[in-house]
């Protein structure tokens, strides 16, 4: 079976003042009376901004109400909580005489009192050690980030002195480098130019001691005769002699014409010979035999010793010959086989 449930009590306001006020004097028509008040998450407006309660330094009493109505407000609403919490009627609070309040929070003591104050002031307190820590965070970020910032600096700066000096040290190890290979290049070519010069004076004064040797070997040798034409020469290829080439050299000259001793030396031959007609063999001191063929006569015997430009014949064209000339063949050392008669008259000092 069902029942209505009970109707609410309705809250309690009393009719007249209550004889237990709080204050300093009589009832005051601003403290009420009062309904009952459970405050809600509903019915409190949620705080916003920061509200800081300004500093007084005039004076203890300022400081004293704050405190005092701080107090009030935490005791009428322990009263309210209290009231809502147990159904019962709300119990007026009174508070005993306190002393001077301003020795609460007196400068000069102190003491609990002033942690008591201090302990209102909490909020705003952290707020202003809040600011100072972010200030103070913030000066040592941007010191810490100037620090940094001159660190990492000084680190280029010092990095690229560093890479200035090694480049300034490779730059001059360079510089002394080519310089000594300019020096050693410089030696060097003066000792080739000095080298160059001496063998270019050593050439010169062989050349002047050849010319002087020449010179005088000039004086001890002559041209085997005078007024000639050169018409054959030594190695000429030809069907005319039997060898296949010519061994020797013709001076072409008028039958009767002078031959003459080219050097001192002993005849040790001097006759008839075939194909080379009338011969005389001249031999030198060193073993070299001049061979003088195709004579009209001779002038000389065996055995004789004649000198430089010695008449030792005349031009003939006896033998196998083609007109009057004098064959003339060099055989160094006695040697069967001759030598070029126009090089060993060069180097005698002749030029035929």
């Amino acid at each position: 079976m069902a029942s209505n449930p009970p109707a609410p009590e309705a809250p309690y306001a009393p009719s007249q003042p209550s004889p237990e006020t709080f204050g300093y004097g009589g009832h005051r028509a601003d403290e009420g009376p009062w309904e009952e008040w459970n405050p809600t998450a509903e019915s409190v407006r949620p705080v916003r901004g920061k509200h800081r309660v300004a500093k007084q330094r005039g004076g203890g009493f300022a400081r004293s109400s704050t405190v005092l109505g701080v107090g009030v407000i935490a005791a009428v609403s322990a009263g309210g909580m209290a009231s809502a919490n147990t159904g019962k009627a709300p119990v007026s609070i009174s508070m005993p005489d306190l002393p001077n309040v301003g020795s609460l929070i007196s400068d000069d003591d102190p003491a609990p009192q002033t942690e008591s104050a201090l302990a209102a002031f909490g909020s705003e307190t952290a707020v202003d050690a809040d600011e100072s820590t972010v200030e103070s965070a913030v000066e040592s970020a941007a010191q810490s980030t100037a620090d940094a910032g001159e660190a990492l600096r000084s680190r280029i700066m010092a990095q690229v002195e560093s890479q200035q000096t090694q480049y300034e040290v490779k730059a001059a190890a360079a510089a002394k480098k080519a310089e000594a290979e300019a020096v050693v290049k410089a030696e060097k070519e003066a000792q080739a130019k000095a080298a160059a010069a001496k063998k270019k004076a050593a050439e010169e004064a062989a050349k002047k001691a050849e010319a002087a040797r020449l010179a005088e070997l000039a004086k001890q040798f002559t041209l085997p005769t005078s007024s000639y034409t050169i018409t054959s020469t030594f190695g000429q290829a030809g069907s005319l002699w039997s060898s296949g080439y010519h061994t020797g050299l013709d001076f072409a000259a008028p039958t009767g014409t002078l031959i003459k001793a080219v050097h001192s030396g002993t005849v040790t031959e001097a006759g008839w010979a075939g194909s080379y007609g009338y011969r005389t063999i001249l031999t030198l001191d060193d073993g070299t035999e001049l061979w003088f063929c195709h004579q009209s006569s001779i002038n000389v015997s065996v055995g004789q010793k004649v000198s430089t430009g010695e008449v030792i014949g005349r031009v003939g064209a006896t033998g196998n010959v083609t007109g009057a000339h004098l064959h003339l063949e060099v055989h160094p050392g006695g040697s069967a086989t001759g030598i070029d008669p126009a090089a060993w008259l060069r180097s005698k000092g002749l030029n035929p």
